[in-house]
């Protein structure tokens, strides 16, 4: 019977093992830069009034981090917890335009995150709220009017 790492799968460039693919997804690191970007425009987007934006980067970073549940499954439990307890809170005090709550939530989604990376052998990465809009092209603030 032939071994799952095995498995070839054609594409329009020839033959690839499943285990090949595997290889090729990005790494937690890789994620997690993407995620820091995502939630650093989160919290100047909500700061700025633009609260559909940062909705906007809540959903993506959701969605970053279940995926890598998927790819990580060491990570697995751990992410669906911190979805639940920190990410859950952030998420109803957009919806509600909340700021006071925004804040009180999203500061706890990050002491959460650092206490996470150093459970899990990284206590040197600690993530701090950006000064500034890590994308400082975009306009965060609230959507201009519509006449």
């Amino acid at each position: 019977m032939e071994d799952e790492g095995d498995r070839r799968i054609r594409t329009s460039h020839g033959e690839v093992s499943l285990e090949q693919m595997a290889a090729l997804l990005p790494g937690a690191g890789d994620i997690m830069a993407v995620v820091s970007r995502l939630y650093g425009n989160l919290w100047h987007a909500a700061l700025g009034g633009n609260w559909d934006l940062a909705d906007f980067y809540l959903r993506r970073t959701r969605a970053l981090l279940v995926n890598l549940a998927q790819t990580r499954p060491k990570y697995a439990e751990q992410l669906r917890d911190y979805l639940r307890d920190h990410l859950e809170p952030v998420s109803r005090a957009l919806l509600a335009r909340e700021e006071s709550a925004f804040r009180e939530a999203f500061e706890a989604s990050v002491r959460r995150a650092n206490e996470l990376h150093a459970v899990t052998g990284y206590p040197y990465v600690r993530w701090a709220t950006p000064a500034a809009p890590p994308d400082p092209a975009l306009d965060l603030g609230p959507p201009a009017p519509t006449s």
